[in-house]
């Protein structure tokens, strides 16, 4: 029986502001979220070096809560803590996605995001 829920949050080297153009460069200051029911999956680090040759995932993070109100609020606070520098990642879209009234309510498609321009 399933129990709680999670969220995951794909953390890009990429710009949102630039249609996700990928952003390499070298991780200048990297601090990881962590807690209670908050994973990082990922192998980031100071002096990292993000290339524009492979995929430009760096990361993704996890949160789960006793329900989706609970992860969201779990999720929000991990990304407020994830600070990367060196390179433009999708950290701030995904605070805007998720503090976002239709996002919580859950009244959103596939198309949401590009109707509600967060970039």
């Amino acid at each position: 029986e399933p129990r709680g829920h999670a969220i995951e949050c794909r953390i890009n080297a990429e710009d949102p502001s630039k249609n996700f153009q990928p952003s390499p460069g070298i991780i200048s200051i990297c601090h990881q979220p962590s807690g209670f029911r908050t994973r990082v999956d990922g192998a980031i680090f100071q002096g990292c070096k993000i290339t524009p040759y492979y995929d430009s995932l760096i990361c993704k993070l996890i949160c789960h809560g006793r329900n989706r109100t609970e992860a969201i609020q779990r999720t929000l606070r991990s990304l407020d803590e994830f600070v990367i520098e060196g390179v433009t990642t999708t950290i701030e879209l995904h605070k805007k996605i998720l503090s976002h009234e239709k996002f919580i309510s859950s009244e959103f498609d596939t198309n949401w995001l590009d109707k509600e321009k967060f970039y």
